[in-house]
């Protein structure tokens, strides 16, 4: 069996189509264990029905929480970025007694002279 323009063509529209609702399935179960407030009853009733009715129960989901779906969404971005920020902050930075200690090494080899030295200590302790 050959298939024409146009059977490719709608086979291309329902898989855009069918794919775009998989992510829209999958925002929603991420937003229901993202949620808080939502106790563990309403969270499997939710899930019980998106298998039960699920185009009907994505539509009243996304319009009766739709809101709150961006309102969490954006904390969860805000908590990421600031738990990225501070491990960068930890990992980067050396506490000032390895930055010495480095400096100490340098000093011994005679890669660096006392001048240098102290200005890389001084550094330092700021």
């Amino acid at each position: 069996m050959i298939m024409d323009f146009w059977d490719f063509f709608w086979l291309m529209i329902y898989a855009f189509f069918f794919v775009a609702y998989l992510l829209v399935l999958f925002q929603i179960v991420v937003d229901l264990f993202r949620d808080k407030e939502l106790s563990g009853w309403w969270k499997a009733l939710w899930i019980l029905f998106l298998l039960l009715v699920p185009l009907l129960t994505s539509l009243v989901y996304l319009i009766s929480r739709g809101r709150g779906m961006g309102h969490r969404q954006a904390e969860a971005v805000v908590e990421a970025r600031r738990e990225t920020e501070s491990y960068i902050r930890d990992v980067a930075t050396a506490s000032p007694a390895d930055q010495i200690a480095g400096a100490k090494a340098l000093l011994d080899s005679g890669a660096i002279t006392q001048a240098e030295f102290e200005r890389l200590k001084a550094k330092a302790m700021v």
